[in-house]
């Protein structure tokens, strides 16, 4: 007899753990120096557009796609697509997500390091020069950033093993409202600083001059890179999703707590950096190398805040690593059980060794490293997004779709902006995919 599939206990449950795939290094390390390598609040308008018209209505398909099949990522294409093609387009959705872990559990296990090191007071017992160049210094020498890697994917993995309710439900209701508290202390703290006005002015007076075609670039990338968009995750959580919810109304909230969330580390960070008198535009070393430089500097008027804070602070970017990489994790177990047969225990076994390995070679190589991002971010990613919107906007039937938008025509409001979706599904979507494909080529 088959065991009967776990569910989300609820709406809340289900936001609380879409928001936790979508709150992640996404919004703590990239969206910041994204920011200030685009001109702050220009970039902030053009980020909230297309997270609401291109990236919700892809998170919608893939919604559509995972609770329609209740089944995992391999499975949900084939309903969709048989034969061949269905089960390779299937596996690409488990594939993916794995991909993404081996080298996220990396940075999750930098994160990891930075924390263990505020907490030892290091950057506030070393001056700024000392500071300067430590995350260099701390990825030249492998052994230590592989430990790290190792016992952050060792912390997933035993979230994951616990189940959906009894692991990730749970743990994503604390640590989103944790994560949620921690970023406001920092924002707090960081508006507190000499000179933090003028981040705030930057964060809050558009300066369209410094927008270039990079600039939609790099906000549509973000958008989809922050939603979890084309790794599978979506419909592996959709299909977790009781029939009687509102998906329009879970997607919504995860989007919405994503931008609020993504804003608020943008006044957590940038303030702080405008106060040390850095450059906004420093690039993906901000958090890494230009933050502790900030602690160890006003550590020397007021070490006992400067301490503080940044435990808080590299307590956030860990919380939002680990719950990113749960998600990812997530899809390959569900697969392993469904359709192989395993335990999860077991699933998680085999998966944890295999992002081991891989996350290994990303920690001794930064081109190995670099090059699974890349992989990930402009192939992947958006081959699984541009797969998703086909398979709900052109593939499914219209009344699939009416039913599962609708929950059968019950969601009289859903009913009644229907076409509209289905518009910004069939054709927005692939249209705004289709552009970032030729403009990354370009």
């Amino acid at each position: 007899m088959k065991t009967p599939r776990e569910c989300f206990g609820g709406r809340m449950a289900v936001i609380m753990a879409f928001a936790g795939s979508a709150i992640g290094l996404g919004n703590i390390w990239r969206f910041p120096y994204l920011l200030g390598e685009n001109g702050g609040a220009a970039f902030i308008l053009i980020y909230v557009a297309f997270t609401l018209l291109l990236s919700l209505p892809i998170f919608l398909a893939e919604s559509v796609i995972g609770r329609s099949s209740q089944a995992n990522c391999r499975a949900a294409v084939g309903f969709l697509v048989p034969g061949k093609a269905g089960h390779l387009f299937g596996l690409l959705m488990v594939v993916t997500p794995l991909w993404i872990l081996s080298y996220y559990s990396v940075v999750g296990g930098w994160s990891l390091d930075y924390f263990l090191q505020a907490v030892q007071l290091r950057f506030i017992r070393a001056t700024p020069e000392m500071i300067s160049g430590g995350f260099a210094r701390f990825i030249a020498s492998p052994w230590v950033p592989v430990a790290c890697h190792l016992a952050f994917l060792g912390v997933s993995v035993g979230v994951v093993v616990s189940g959906v309710k009894g692991g990730i439900e749970r743990f994503c209701k604390w640590s989103i409202p944790t994560l949620f508290i921690l970023i406001v202390l920092i924002a707090v703290y960081s508006l507190s600083l000499p000179g933090a006005m003028k981040g705030v002015e930057y964060l809050v007076k558009p300066d369209f001059s410094k927008v270039t075609a990079h600039t939609f670039i790099d906000a549509l990338g973000q958008s989809f890179f922050s939603l979890s968009l084309g790794t599978g995750i979506i419909i592996t959580y959709s299909s977790y999703i009781k029939k009687s919810e509102n998906l329009v109304a879970a997607g919504v909230g995860t989007a919405l707590s994503d931008l609020f969330f993504a804003i608020l580390a943008g006044f957590a960070i940038i303030p702080a950096v405008f106060s040390a008198g850095i450059a906004p535009g420093t690039g993906p070393t901000l958090l890494f190398d230009t933050l502790p430089y900030i602690f160890s500097h006003l550590g020397q008027s007021a070490p006992v805040l400067s301490a503080v804070a940044a435990i808080i602070f590299f307590a956030a970017i860990f919380l939002a690593a680990l719950t990113s990489s749960i998600s990812l994790l997530e899809v390959g177990v569900t697969y392993l059980t469904e359709e192989k047969g395993m335990k999860r225990g077991w699933a998680c076994a085999l998966l944890f060794a295999v992002c081991a390995v891989a996350g290994t070679l990303c920690c001794f190589s930064t081109s190995v490293f670099d090059f699974a991002d890349s992989a990930a971010s402009n192939v992947l990613m958006v081959l699984g997004s541009l797969l998703s919107v086909i398979l709900a906007g052109w593939v499914m039937p219209r009344q699939a779709l009416f039913r599962e938008l609708t929950n059968g025509g019950a969601l009289r409001g859903n009913a009644r902006i229907f076409t509209v979706m289905r518009i910004l599904i069939r054709y927005v979507a692939p249209v705004g995919i289709l552009v970032l494909v030729l403009s990354s080529v370009l």
